[in-house]
């Protein structure tokens, strides 16, 4: 019983902070709506996005029971704040010009904050499966809201760069071969901060049209070379990568303690879908 209610008084606690995370997100919003006049556009998404990552986060956390949210977790969750107030700005844009300067700003702290959440996991010894998927689901929402962004000046072939890593993972549920755990590699890394860099390049309208057009193209043309290779290789060991999951799966998971286990953050780089491998992640794959 006693066990019981210190679970309890933990995991309200963990929610608890998702629920500040949640009010920091309508707390910006709210800044964000007075400052520019934000219509309903931009307010819907914004709210649509503050509590689709409420929910899927809280229910997450309720299923995996943590002893604590942890202080990455603090940090990706305060990233995914500004990732709201982007979203709302982008989605804002197709009614009104948009506040370059502010939605630059946003963006720049976010990717930022993006090298922050995994140097703290690993130093305070928190990193966690749950972590590394909250941090790349980010990653990838962020880079698929600037593509919309971008698109809307270079064109639709933009959407490419944020709907690649979406369009992997619909695939890897009918080709399981595509769940198997990649090799660590910086060019995939690289390639990865390559994209948000590129499109906030593009999207603060900096550089001649020319310019910004072979920024992106660079970009894309490297996202393309980089999951050619991984699917590449994935295809080459697909036999293998598919009976290490099978034996994975077919083994019982041990408790470790009172509390449900949860799997470790190498183990969740073989099953969370990214667009590369997630800065708290101890290993790499794109599932």
């Amino acid at each position: 019983m006693a066990l019981n209610n210190t679970y309890d008084a933990r995991l309200l606690q963990v929610q608890q902070e998702t629920a500040v995370g949640a009010g920091a997100m309508l707390l910006l919003l709210t800044v964000l709506g007075t400052a520019i006049g934000m219509g309903p556009a931009g307010w819907l998404t914004g709210l649509a996005f503050a509590f689709a990552t409420w929910a899927v986060l809280a229910r997450a956390l309720h299923r995996t029971r943590p002893r604590s949210f942890g202080p990455a977790n603090r940090v990706t969750l305060g990233r995914a704040t500004l990732v709201a107030g982007v979203t709302a700005l982008v989605a804002e844009s197709f009614q009104s010009p948009p506040p370059v300067t502010l939605l630059v700003a946003l963006t720049a702290v976010a990717l930022i904050l993006d090298a922050v959440d995994g140097k703290v996991a690993r130093r305070t010894g928190s990193s966690t499966a749950l972590g590394a998927r909250f941090d790349m689901e980010v990653d990838a929402f962020l880079i698929l809201v600037l593509s919309v962004y971008v698109s809307t000046q270079l064109g639709p072939w933009v959407l490419l760069i944020g709907g690649m890593r979406y369009a992997f993972v619909a695939a890897a549920r009918f080709m399981p071969w595509l769940n198997a755990a990649l090799p660590p590699s910086t060019g995939r890394k690289t390639v990865a901060a390559l994209q948000g860099v590129a499109l906030l390049i593009a999207g603060a309208q900096i550089l001649p049209y020319a310019a910004t057009l072979a920024t992106v193209l660079l970009a894309l043309g490297s996202l393309v070379w980089s999951f050619g290779r991984d699917i590449g290789w994935l295809w080459r060991n697909r036999e293998g990568g598919t009976m290490a999951r099978a034996r994975e799966t077919a083994e019982p998971v041990a408790a470790a303690d009172a509390y449900v286990s949860v799997p470790s953050a190498a183990s969740v780089s073989s099953r969370v879908p990214v667009l590369a491998a997630s800065s708290r992640a101890t290993s790499s794959s794109r599932l």
